[in-house]
């Protein structure tokens, strides 16, 4: 049975889109087949996030406004022949798209993908309520700062209230030591104030940023500890 993810974040700058893509790749090399869309209309980087940018040719946006069929839309990742994405619109929407729209799109995707990823806007305005339109769960990205926690749990907020209740969420770039030391909130501290399950926790890594910058998502590499920590949130998925 396939199940439709939202990844969203409280505010932008919490790696949501290298979570978004780094999470369908080790999926799919587990055998998954997968496709990421993005739905951050006007926004558009999950395409540069996997170097797939000089592939798009239609996006999801034609695809919900009847331009083009889900078909024309898809591409494929060479690296995992199981891999997909769907591009954004590079321009706003302008109001025409609704929850429904992202639906249908779902639902279609239901019929050929076990995990159908939403790559969703930052915030919680409606953009983010079309994009979790169709989710089954959602993960949060979010780091170590009072502020993001804040922003995340005023989102988990809006989530539960338009009727998701499988909820996570993952910490993203956190320098241990610096948590150790009292610089943030620690890990109980956190909990404390988040409701939905910790699904996983990213550690602050330079090569993490390095593989956006080169549209290799980190999990593409050989072996390392990072990727291990993907595999074991993958697994941790219900």
């Amino acid at each position: 049975m396939s199940k439709v993810i939202l990844v969203a974040s409280g505010k932008g700058g919490t790696g949501k889109t290298m979570f978004s893509s780094n999470l369908g790749g080790i999926l799919a090399e587990a055998g998954k087949n997968v496709v990421i869309v993005d739905a951050d209309m006007g926004q558009r980087n999950l395409d540069l996030y996997l170097g797939l940018e000089n592939r798009v040719v239609y996006d999801a946006y034609d695809v919900m406004t009847g331009v083009c069929t889900v078909e024309q839309a898809l591409i494929r990742d060479k690296r995992f022949p199981s891999l997909y994405i769907m591009a954004a619109s590079p321009a706003s929407d302008d109001g025409e798209l609704t929850p429904d729209n992202m639906k249908e799109l779902c639902d279609n995707l239901r019929k050929g993908f076990d995990y159908v990823i939403i790559d969703g806007p930052s915030g919680i305005e409606q953009n983010l309520r079309n994009a979790a339109a169709g989710a089954d769960a959602a993960i949060i990205v979010t780091v170590p700062e009072y502020s993001s926690l804040r922003d995340a749990d005023i989102l988990d907020r809006v989530l539960l209230g338009n009727g998701i209740r499988e909820r996570y969420y993952v910490l993203n770039k956190v320098m241990v030591e610096l948590m150790k030391e009292g610089y943030g909130p620690s890990l109980k501290e956190i909990a404390g104030i988040l409701m939905p399950e910790l699904l996983g926790i990213i550690q602050f890594d330079e090569n993490i940023f390095i593989s956006t910058t080169l549209g290799v998502p980190i999990v593409f590499q050989k072996e390392t500890y990072i990727k291990e920590n993907f595999r074991r949130i993958a697994n941790r998925i219900k």
